[in-house]
């Protein structure tokens, strides 16, 4: 299953289902107001909900709540989290950004999954214009996966953290490269270099319809950016290096992690303009174009514009 959040032509806001015929129910209509009009109200209670959601799944045009999915626009799945945790979990990225900064791998990543808190009320949709933040001149999209929290957990292992996924969707932790730089130089950060936006969408994919692709700690998902129509960046999740499970073990430690949260993978090898370089690539301009593809999750479109 598929859950959107879109935007009607009379200007209404609701969560939704993408069906395969490219149309969008509007949950809350289509359901007499059973099912709730925002996806996060709809997280609180995800396994109730669902089972009212899949009775949707058979909606065809022209019934009560039911859109041609060219007649809506589409926005952030979920616009406001309740958080946002980006995670270091590929490998092959960790090292070769460090590799280009003239800095040697550092024996703690392989000790404990880590992350940091970005900017959850700067999410931003597909399609949405990423403004330049102030005083930046390099700015860079990063690739990644993420994962959205249904049920309510506290200290839970890695193997009882499937559990507790709601779905997944492309992530884009569009990163301000020179601001980063120099606030980490402090000791403390990404903050500032993060805050700006974070791109999600184009929907939420439902756990179940990736399990069939489970490989190593990952899935076997080909994950694909694209600037302005020409491949830069090209990998696979399950290259991973910490499962997803791993990750909320550690966000949860002593932490209750609540419905709506939103944790990121960190970034795929070759999956940013920092890693490859500015010999392959500029770094981002006002004007630019950049699509994330990731195989069932879809295509996240933004361009680039001067703030």
């Amino acid at each position: 299953m598929r859950f959107v959040t879109f935007e009607k032509n009379n200007g209404n806001v609701r969560s939704g289902l993408l069906l395969e015929t490219d149309l969008v129910v509007d949950m809350n209509e289509a359901t007499n107001g059973n099912l709730p009009v925002k996806m996060i109200d709809f997280l609180e209670q995800s396994e109730s909900n669902m089972k009212i959601a899949k009775g949707l799944l058979q909606s065809s045009a022209g019934e009560k709540g039911v859109y041609q999915l060219n007649e809506v626009r589409l926005k952030a799945p979920l616009p406001t989290p309740k958080s946002f945790r980006d995670f270091y979990a590929f490998e092959q990225h960790v090292k070769s950004a460090r590799e280009n900064r003239g800095l040697d791998m550092i024996p703690e990543w392989y000790q404990i999954p880590v992350f940091y808190f970005s900017n959850h009320l700067a999410i931003k949709g597909p399609e949405d214009k990423i403004s330049m933040p102030i005083n930046c001149n390099w700015l860079d999209y990063e690739l990644e996966v993420a994962c959205v929290i249904g049920k309510q957990c506290r200290n839970i292992s890695a193997e009882e953290a499937e559990d507790y996924i709601f779905g997944y969707c492309i992530l884009n932790d569009w990163s301000a490269r020179d601001l980063q730089r120099q606030e980490m130089k402090v000791g403390l950060g990404p903050a500032k270099g993060k805050d700006f936006a974070t791109s999600i969408g184009p929907y939420i994919l439902t756990k179940d319809e990736l399990e069939n692709l489970r490989s190593g700690k990952g899935f076997d998902i080909t994950m694909k950016a694209r600037v302005n129509g020409g491949l830069l960046s090209e990998g696979n999740m399950k290259d991973i290096y910490y499962s997803f499970g791993e990750m909320l073990e550690r966000a949860s430690a002593g932490v209750t992690l609540y419905p709506g949260e939103i944790i990121g993978s960190g970034t795929v090898g070759t999956g940013c303009i920092l890693e490859l370089g500015t010999d392959v690539h500029r770094w981002l301009q006002s004007g630019d174009v950049v699509e994330l593809e990731i195989d069932k999750l879809g295509v996240l479109k933004n361009s680039i514009v001067n703030n």
